[in-house]
């Protein structure tokens, strides 16, 4: 016996069709019941609720009549077509994923003009130090085999001088590995240059990055208008939503469009209304994307320790079965063991908060499940024994780890976030240096300004305060024993009943006050900003819960919400065309110019003049060009998460403090040494912010300051020494000689004997 079974949307289901039909044996039927009321017996209360509606519904089917035949015959009919419009929902997504790639293929073009210049001008492109990546992509394609290089690059002794490193672990190389290894094996040298394969590698990447947003917009929402939404205030808001258009090589590039998809997995994964089939693939997705995001960037493990909490959240609650969550937990956990090994057993994973939380989360849930469930007031307590067991776990994880195997640099990031929070103040310059970045500064003004004028931040509010409220509701009604409901209608008007709007409310709160903290993280919020809106205002169970609290009587509710949910975004998306389409088409027409014959001619001459086994000192980012183009060894590298080469970097520095010819030769030396790079924009910068130009950071550190009524005056018995050494005057003549300079640089040789002349 068949009995037809109704649903009012399918996941990626892109119509506003009322209900799908499927036919679905009886016996199957009976096995998902059964499931619901075992997931719910994990999480609701022992009071008979689970037995009643457990009776209800063998009674509700055995009252059922039986099917037509009519109503089975249209049965292949409407299956065709849910899958036209996924079909056609998926196309839609490629092609929003593959308009972007060229989009951004063109505008890199004609901002560098990529295509007109030599291969050495390409490189110097890349910016922000970023160009070390690219270096070591060249290197495996240049090695005779793909294992040589991989060899070679796992027992590195020719980047920084005195060291023989892993540079595979040390800069999360896995996507130079995997792209150099495609390059050679599709035979790509005989029609495409390396760095356009490269450079199109990470295009390519923000495409599948694009295209996960726009379907996880559309599986919330179950319309494809949310997700060219989701897709046009992306685009419109691209300064705040990658870092692709002036530092392609960077980490975050290459790790953000797996982060997307995993998402995205998650989000179909939560869902009540899928099937076992795509319940698996959205668990292997999920699988799949986390393990590739630990392995490309080495802060990913904090991006998921910040989503565990929000999955946490959702477990203490109960608001998602024990069985996903049992399975979510798999994932983290697998993907942690899998990504330790693939990083040569990196100690960082070991000691990462995301492994803490994991296992007090296991624990707290083993010790819930033993105690009986009570009035309001016992789950409210139990509620706060979970979160205490979590916490407490986790801390004293956290501190077993660290005695038994000493992590440097996570002692280092809780000094930083002590400084940061204004806990602690400190004259060291590696933390002062930290925090004057760009990315660890609160966001300006601006940022706000411009998601404003996008229209994206007054609807995101309005949408926010929508499902929080509703959200907030339901964990009410959970907490008063009501069982989750799995299978709403439009007309209950509950859209924070969905676990994966919960989610996503969690998730944007989080990440939102994350990035009110730190300007860097902007990226990791905005992008699902744009998402969550678009899924807003195109879903009719918003406006149908809105409609639901105003209890309005006068026009049908569900017509209505029906109603806005297509009107709004098609004025949103008719007046961003209006006013951002001419932006969008300017950026492509006009021909920009970026050129920086300085920093070519340094190139040039180190190329042409400076021996192969030569070692650089300089500043990280200026390094990281000297050895992308030339593949000198350096003394330091562009790297923000290795404490190590944060020591050397300031002790580099230190050509900019007031320090004797004497200190900063013995300095170099210790690092073998054989040219000193000097920049202009170091030695005499001009920044508002005063106290965070590098010489002023270093007077600090080296004790050089005095305080005389509020202000801060510089003082040491020994000169600026990057003005000093420019007077060419004993005895700086005799530890360095100067041999190329232009306007930006100048480069000093260190004498290898040192000549005494006055």
């Amino acid at each position: 016996m068949t009995e037809v079974r109704c649903r009012k949307k399918e996941i990626l289901d892109g119509d506003r069709d009322e209900d799908v039909c499927r036919d679905e044996p009886e016996a199957q039927t009976t096995h998902i019941n059964g499931s619901i009321n075992t997931e719910d017996e994990g999480s609701a209360s022992n009071d008979g609720a689970d037995d009643r509606q457990q009776k209800e519904e063998a009674a509700e089917r055995n009252n059922r009549p039986e099917p037509s035949p009519k109503r089975e015959k249209a049965f292949p009919a409407c299956y065709l077509s849910h899958l036209a419009r996924v079909f056609f929902g998926c196309l839609a997504a490629v092609a929003c994923g593959v308009l972007y790639a060229v989009y951004l293929s063109t505008y890199h073009d004609r901002k560098f003009w990529f295509s007109s210049r030599q291969e050495l001008e390409r490189e110097i492109t890349f910016q922000e130090g970023s160009g070390i990546y690219y270096y070591y992509f060249k290197h495996m394609l240049e090695t005779p085999s793909f294992e040589r290089g991989f060899y070679e690059l796992t027992l590195d002794n020719k980047t920084v001088s005195g060291q023989t490193i892993n540079v595979v672990e040390r800069l999360s190389l896995y996507p130079e590995l995997i792209t150099s290894f495609i390059y050679r094996v599709t035979s790509s040298q005989d029609f495409v240059e390396p760095i356009y394969f490269y450079v199109g590698a990470v295009f390519g990447l923000q495409a599948v990055c694009v295209a996960a947003l726009f379907v996880c917009s559309w599986v919330m929402s179950g319309t494809w208008a949310a997700g060219m939404l989701a897709v046009a205030w992306y685009v419109i808001n691209r300064p705040d939503t990658t870092k692709v258009d002036h530092a392609i090589p960077l980490r975050d590039n290459w790790a953000l469009p797996y982060f997307s998809c995993q998402v995205t997995a998650l989000t179909g994964f939560l869902s009540n209304d899928i099937s076992s089939a795509t319940e698996m693939f959205c668990y292997l997705a999920m699988s799949a994307s986390s393990v590739t995001f630990l392995l490309v960037w080495e802060h990913s493990h904090y991006v998921l320790f910040v989503q565990g909490l929000c999955l946490f959240l959702l477990d203490s609650f109960d608001l998602v079965p024990p069985r996903k969550m049992a399975d979510i937990h798999k994932v983290y956990l697998s993907s942690l063991f899998l990504a330790y090994l693939f990083q040569f057993q990196n100690r960082t994973l070991l000691s990462s908060p995301l492994l803490s939380l994991l296992i007090g989360s296991v624990l707290a849930r083993r010790f819930q499940q033993k105690m009986k469930m009570g009035p309001v007031v016992a789950r409210v307590l139990k509620l706060l024994l979970h979160f205490h067991l979590v916490f407490t776990t986790g801390i004293t994880f956290c501190y077993v780890v660290k005695k038994l195997m000493p992590v440097t640099e996570n002692d280092f990031i809780l000094k930083f976030l002590e400084v940061r929070f204004g806990l602690n103040t400190t004259t060291d310059f590696i933390t002062n240096f930290l925090l004057c970045q760009e990315s660890f500064q609160t966001p300006s003004q601006d940022f706000f300004l411009r998601l404003t004028q996008a229209s994206v931040l007054p609807f995101y509010f309005l949408v926010l305060a929508v499902c929080l409220l509703s959200s907030l509701q339901t964990i009410y009604r959970r907490l008063n024993g009501q069982p989750m409901e799995t299978h709403l209608k439009l007309e209950d008007g509950r859209i924070g009943a969905q676990p994966e709007v919960i989610y996503h409310v969690f998730h944007t709160l989080l990440f939102g006050g994350l990035s009110l903290l730190f300007d860097g993280l902007k990226y990791l919020w905005t992008p699902y900003v744009c998402m969550f809106t678009a899924f807003g205002v195109c879903s009719p169970e918003l406006w149908m819960t809105v409609f639901k609290w105003l209890k309005l009587k006068s026009i049908h509710p569900v017509v209505l919400s029906l109603i806005l949910s297509t009107a709004v975004p098609t004025i949103i998306g008719f007046s961003l065309w209006r006013e951002y389409c001419p932006r969008v088409l300017a950026d492509l027409s006009d021909l920009q110019e970026f050129y920086d014959p300085d920093t070519l001619e340094l190139i040039t001459w180190i190329r042409s003049q400076a021996p192969a086994a030569t070692v650089f000192a300089g500043s990280p980012q200026l390094l990281g060009t000297v050895k992308l183009c030339s593949g000198s060894a350096v003394t330091s590298l562009p790297l923000s998460t290795d404490f190590n080469l944060l020591k050397r970097t300031e002790e580099t520095y230190q050509v900019y403090g007031m320090r004797s010819a004497e200190d900063v030769y013995k300095i170099l030396t210790s690092q073998k040494t054989n040219y000193m790079i000097i920049e202009e924009t170091l030695c005499n910068e001009l920044c508002l912010n005063k106290g965070c130009r590098v010489k002023d950071l270093l007077d600090i550190s080296n004790g050089h300051v005095v305080y005389d009524k509020g202000e801060i005056y510089s003082f040491s018995r020994h000169g600026r020494f990057c003005q000093e050494i420019k007077l060419n005057y004993s005895p700086y003549t005799n530890y360095f000689t100067r041999v190329f300079w232009n306007r930006s640089y100048h480069v000093y040789k260190v004498n290898s004997v040192i000549s005494f002349q006055y």
